[in-house]
């Protein structure tokens, strides 16, 4: 079954789910693109959006085999060019004048954990894993990961996460402020679509202006990091530590950096 994004309007909320089954959700240019589009010009009589992932699973992040094959037949400018169509979306999500809330079921892996973090309000089930794992696999984060971390964490706590790699639970985040309600298994998607629906009843015009607010002290700053973030992934992912890195995940063995630099 192909990677796609699913769109369906209900009522005044716009439901996005990604799916791509063979890879847990993990994003691609596919999903990109249907995304890009949904926030960029959504339909007028769309309110509030809701982002989720198909079968219990928000977002794996990226495609491990798709960046394999990049790394032994393509160039660091094709990386950038193709984390700059991420990089599209994430700024797209941020400026969309509609609020959204991302419904987490399950991993929020590496870029998937980037997307949840960019939307304006984030539910999460009690099971749901948010995971910084570029590291594992040599890279430094895209969309905007590293910047959402450093900005709504304690540095200390935000430079684990991305330097480790480990699994923050949802109750944690709830409790640092940015997961705004965590929900029983299976139950995020209800509660997200509450949340939304409650929102398309509110003064849209002025909660896009609020929006803008919120988001205006930083954006400048925010617009050069990803620069920043795409231009260090798209390095970082033909030294030898990514070789190592993507080339044992997919082995399903245990990375050996050292010598690796």
């Amino acid at each position: 079954m192909p990677a796609q994004l699913l769109v369906e309007q209900r009522g005044p909320v716009l439901l996005l789910t990604i799916s791509n089954p063979e890879a847990r959700n993990a994003l691609g240019p596919e999903i990109y693109a249907g995304a890009l589009a949904a926030f960029t010009t959504p339909d007028p009589s769309v309110r509030a959006i809701v982002l989720t992932g198909a079968d219990g699973v928000f977002c794996g992040g990226g495609n491990l085999n798709r960046l394999q094959d990049t790394q032994k037949t393509k160039t660091p400018a094709f990386q950038a060019e193709s984390i700059e169509n991420l990089h599209k979306l994430v700024r797209a999500m941020r400026t969309c004048p509609k609020p959204v809330i991302a419904a987490v079921e399950g991993p929020a892996a590496g870029a998937g954990f980037s997307i949840a973090l960019c939307c304006d309000m984030i539910v999460a089930a009690e099971d749901a894993k948010f995971v910084m794992a570029y590291v594992k696999i040599g890279v430094s984060p895209d969309g905007g990961g590293s910047y959402s971390l450093a900005s709504l964490l304690p540095r200390q706590l935000a430079f684990e996460l991305l330097a480790t790699g480990d699994t923050i639970g949802p109750a944690r985040l709830h409790a640092l402020g940015v997961v705004n309600q965590v929900t029983p298994p299976g139950g995020a998607l209800d509660a997200a679509m509450k949340m939304a629906e409650r929102l398309s009843q509110g003064a849209s015009v002025a909660q896009g202006r609020i929006k803008r607010l919120v988001g205006s002290a930083a954006e400048a700053h925010f617009s050069a990091h990803l620069d920043l973030e795409r231009d260090n992934f798209a390095e970082a992912l033909f030294e030898p530590e990514a070789r190592e890195g993507i080339a044992a995940f997919l082995e399903k063995r245990k990375p050996d950096f050292i010598g690796k630099t």
